[in-house]
């Protein structure tokens, strides 16, 4: 049996099972050892770092301020330990398990159909794949890179740009035929609208109005959890979404969902990137492999509107 008590690596590993299965008799269960054990091996460590790391109650587990920069620095040279391993034995090809979150809609437009090329390509990794428009911690998720649309918050995480898409508000033929089409962003009041249930950044949809722009919306008739379920309520007729035109572009190609408020829109877009933590040492190879893969082969156009002469809106590649 490993001596947990002299390997410093033990015990992070140790540390991290507790956290990360909540609690001292789930972590002993996978790793094999008493739950007593466990006590006593992270009290020790608490001992010789001279800092309480877990506050214990009957219920459950929290970690302290320092417990939890801990876990967080725990968590990276457990990583890197294991990536170092894996390429001395086999040297700098991509391989091992590689953990990708990605936002619905790109998820499935854009990243699904690459996921067998780069498979055939890379043989020796295996890919965990999460859709979910849910923004997740990378560290807390043990996610090796995540695809993020939509502004960039200041992070420790390193971003690769993918592309960018224009923002459209759209509504379904039927819907426009039972309430009308909005004329200026002021009839947006007695529309209905279809909202979001998690907090935006911006909170009202942007028009322009000469050299300022505004803001409005119509009063949310649905909410909807990602960018997917929005289309497919804006696609059944519940209300007009503004939504980013790489998703929604084959629908008003098709008149499944026809733009609106064009005059006003302030182009603006929403960009598209991969991220990923930062290290000082070198990414592991297999998370390299895959961003590379995807700033090679991701293309997320950015075309325009343009009205044809049968009344219906084409998307005109960009020059």
């Amino acid at each position: 049996m490993a001596r947990f008590d002299t390997n410093r690596s033990a015990e992070m590993e140790v540390f991290v099972r507790v956290v990360d299965l909540g609690g001292f008799t789930q972590a002993a269960r996978q790793l094999r050892l008493t739950p007593s054990g466990v006590s006593k091996l992270i009290s020790r460590l608490e001992a010789r770092l001279g800092s309480r790391l877990i506050n214990r109650t009957t219920r459950k587990l929290t970690l302290t301020e320092e417990g939890q920069a801990f876990y967080q620095r725990s968590l990276r040279i457990l990583g890197e330990m294991e990536e170092a391993e894996r390429e001395a034995a086999s040297g700098k090809a991509p391989r091992g398990r590689l953990t990708v979150n990605s936002n619905i809609p790109f998820g499935m437009l854009h990243l699904m159909p690459l996921i067998p090329r780069f498979l055939e390509q890379h043989p020796e990794v295996t890919l965990d794949l999460v859709l979910t428009d849910t923004l997740i911690d990378l560290m807390q998720e043990r996610a090796d890179v995540a695809i993020r649309v939509g502004p960039m918050r200041t992070s420790r995480l390193v971003a690769r740009k993918l592309g960018s898409s224009r923002m459209v508000v759209v509504g379904a033929p039927d819907y426009l035929t039972r309430f009308g089409t909005p004329k200026t962003p002021s009839d947006l009041t007695r529309h209905r609208g279809i909202g979001w249930t998690f907090p935006r950044i911006r909170g009202g949809w942007p028009f322009k109005r000469g050299d300022r722009t505004e803001e409005a919306v119509p009063p949310p008739v649905a909410r909807a959890s990602d960018g997917e379920i929005a289309r497919r309520l804006a696609l059944g007729g519940v209300g007009l979404a503004r939504l980013a035109l790489f998703h929604i572009g084959p629908d008003i190609e098709a008149g499944r969902l026809v733009p609106v408020l064009q005059n006003y829109n302030p182009g603006d877009r929403e960009d598209i990137h991969a991220v990923y933590v930062g290290h000082t040492a070198p990414l592991p190879a297999r998370v390299r492999a895959f961003i590379d893969f995807l700033a090679e082969h991701v293309r997320v156009s950015d075309p325009a509107l343009k009205r044809a002469g049968d009344g219906k809106w084409k998307l005109i590649a960009a020059s």
